[in-house]
């Protein structure tokens, strides 16, 4: 099989040869497409891995232009990206070739012999509003009471939270100085707790009362198992989904991680610790001394440092715990700035290509996941070479037009194709052009220094739980792509000239540059759209769930009805049409969970019809947690969740949503200019 890849990639052939190979390979993948099954996924896999290596190949043999300093340095700069591109290509086919879509293990039926948990709740500076849901949720884990401890782990030494822990019956535990950040925090608890067990959460992922009982039937079944990680799912919208209103519709950007990428490497061995809504087993990681501090991403560091020493990890692609998404690009930025800094300095000072205890699997995906964020380099590449031909007439692929499009339209479209089938549910076509560009300026420079020196930077805290009360176009953010959205757009008028008048004979050349070029622009304006931040003034989010319910009336009926969504500020039901209420009427509320009964005192808001809207009314500690029981702890509170997850991507639906927010993107930034310059006038005045 080697020997014949080698022979497909390397085989010489004239134009007229290549045209037919290109051809022959985009039919079968075309007629190939429409069946299903892990075999003709693998099919399309090595056929799009030979023709991506040949495309490379003939890049790297013959069309780097160093003719003059100005040409080499665009064209090898590009024929690197591209390399990178191939190389992240084809370790992501390796690393998703056959996700593990792995089941729950069933624990045994006597209680007595399940372990003993703590569960650790990090906190540093955020707000307690957020910090108290997750702690209620925690209390109501099914699990023996006589074997679960809660600890709130305070790195703020809030006297609030130490009042709020003591009144809610958790632990509480503190220190002195914030070393090592949220890795010290967990480690400094680790000193003065004895579960066998701990089970990490982020302070604003709640957790369902099942997600002990789903995920730790792992650990019993297999006694090197060091940690099961679940799924991150976010009830609020990121700042891609809020800012395009795109909430639901198309996923988010962390979907093809928790969704795919997590599955494969869980084949191999290989999932990761991502630091909350995972249970990690206490010695094992006793023996590698704790949560690792040597890299701001702790948490991938300490799941490397567990496999180095041969435990198993397990991934359970089943949603047990919800969070707060990133509020603001700006936040959502500095998250990913910190995760690239980390990654990479995993990447250079416990090499994962290096060093014992790794399989080769394991290495391809630890390797690939910094990889992954060394990509602000390529991606800015991408977006600016077309601009070398553009102003300056450099041929930075030093070949004839249709010569360019027989190796590379095949390549491309092979890539994509493929990358739909894998990625379907989880992401759609075209949408890792614009996440990545997103980011591609503000994560180079943090990962260029963490390759310099990797002891550099230090461990940001992500903001979580803020509102944006008033839309705003936030320019600091958008500075470097309004800079590439006017520079090729100034190359693009450039190279309108150069069709109709400067290079008219080579119309072809001055197309495909032209071509490329509004395709970057179609990128970079979805992600001006995106730093235009809309209003956004909810104290909590809505979640749409049918909730079995019941109203008491003053008659002492009681009359049935259903939500149709909640928060933990109010609620909005279905109701009989003969039912009428009036605005600041008090009523009892009764939300079911089975045979289990919350009554929850309510006023009424407004009706509408069936729709009625409800507000909770000074709920009491007791029917505070009562009211999480009911609702965001229950067991199914997440399933069916992702609308888009039950689609089939359609890359031409995933090209058509990107031009739709591209032009939202150019009308926001000149919406965002007019606002600039009324604020400049009034600053002034």
């Amino acid at each position: 099989m080697l020997v014949f890849t080698a022979w497909a990639v390397l085989m010489p052939l004239s134009g007229e040869e290549q045209t037919m190979f290109a051809i022959g390979v985009l039919l079968l993948v075309f007629y190939l497409r429409i069946y299903s099954g892990s075999f003709i996924t693998l099919v399309m896999i090595s056929l799009s891995v030979v023709v991506s290596s040949r495309y490379l190949y003939w890049r790297v043999t013959e069309t780097v232009n160093t003719t003059t300093w100005l040409n080499g340095a665009f064209s090898v700069g590009l024929m690197v990206s591209e390399a990178y591109a191939w190389l992240v290509l084809v370790l992501g086919y390796f690393q998703t070739i056959w996700p593990l879509n792995r089941t729950f293990t069933a624990l045994p039926p006597n209680p007595k012999v399940w372990p003993s948990v703590d569960v650790l709740i990090p906190t540093y500076n955020e707000p307690l509003e957020i910090v108290r849901t997750t702690v209620m949720a925690a209390t109501l884990l099914d699990w023996p009471a006589d074997k679960l401890k809660i600890y709130l782990l305070d790195d703020g030494n809030r006297p609030d939270f130490k009042a709020f822990a003591n009144e809610i019956g958790v632990g509480y535990i503190a220190r002195e100085d914030n070393k090592h950040a949220k890795a010290g925090n967990l480690n400094n608890a680790l000193l003065q707790i004895s579960g066998e067990y701990i089970a990490v959460f982020d302070c604003d992922h709640i957790p369902t009362r099942s997600f002990l009982q789903v995920s730790m039937g792992g650990f019993l079944a297999d006694p090197k198992l060091a940690l099961v990680q679940t799924p991150h799912h976010f009830l609020s919208p990121d700042p891609f989904e809020r800012n395009l209103s795109a909430f639901r519709e198309v996923p988010n950007e962390g979907a093809l991680f928790y969704g795919l990428v997590q599955d494969g490497n869980d084949l191999w061995n290989a999932a990761f610790f991502c630091g909350s809504c995972a249970i990690l087993k206490r010695a094992p990681l006793d023996e590698i001394g704790g949560i690792a501090t040597e890299t701001v991403t702790e948490d991938a560091h300490t799941s490397l440092k567990l496999h180095r020493k041969g435990y198993n990890s397990a991934y359970l692609n089943i949603t047990q715990a919800a969070g707060l998404a990133t509020e603001t690009l700006g936040a959502h930025v500095k998250q990913r700035m910190r995760w690239a800094r980390g990654m990479v300095q995993i990447f250079r000072t416990d090499c994962p290509l290096l060093g014992k205890g790794l399989t080769f699997a394991q290495r391809f995906c630890y390797a690939n996941a910094a990889l992954h964020f060394m990509n602000g380099f390529p991606r800015m590449f991408f977006l600016l070479s077309p601009l070398a031909y553009m102003f300056f007439g450099s041929y930075i692929i030093d070949a004839p037009a249709a010569e360019i499009l027989i190796y590379a339209l095949p390549h491309l479209m092979l890539a994509f194709m493929v990358n739909s089938r894998l990625q379907g549910p989880h992401r759609h076509s075209f949408w890792t052009e614009a996440y990545e560009t997103a980011l591609a300026w503000y994560i180079m420079w943090p990962a260029l220094f963490a390759l310099v020196n990797p002891k550099a930077g230090k461990f940001n805290v992500t903001v979580k739980g803020g509102h944006i009360e008033e839309e705003y176009f936030d320019w600091k953010i958008a500075r470097p792509y309004i800079v590439l959205l006017v520079l090729n757009v100034a190359g693009l008028l450039v190279g309108i000239m150069r069709l109709l008048w400067i290079n008219a004979y080579e119309w072809d050349t001055v197309l495909i540059n032209g071509f490329w070029t509004i395709y970057n622009l179609i990128i970079i304006s979805a992600t001006i759209a995106v730093a235009f931040e809309t209003k956004d003034i909810r104290k909590s989010w809505r979640v749409d769930r049918n909730i079995p319910a019941a109203i008491s009336l003053a008659s002492g009926q009681k009359v049935n009805c259903h939500s149709d969504n909640y928060s933990l500020g109010g609620i909005a039901l279905k109701v009989p049409k003969e039912v009428n209420f009036t605005p600041e009427q008090k009523i009892q509320l009764h939300l079911y969970r089975g045979e289990i009964e919350y009554d929850l005192p309510a006023v009424v808001v407004a009706q509408y019809d069936q729709k009625l809207r409800l507000r909770f009314d000074s709920l009491s500690l007791t029917q505070e947690r009562n009211l999480v029981a009911a609702t965001l702890s229950r067991a199914d509170s997440w399933l069916n969740w992702i609308k888009v997850r039950e689609e089939v991507d359609h890359p031409l639906r995933g090209l058509k949503e990107l031009i739709r927010f591209s032009g939202m993107g150019i009308a926001r930034a000149r919406l965002g200019a007019r606002q600039y310059s009324e604020s400049s006038k009034s600053s002034k005045s």
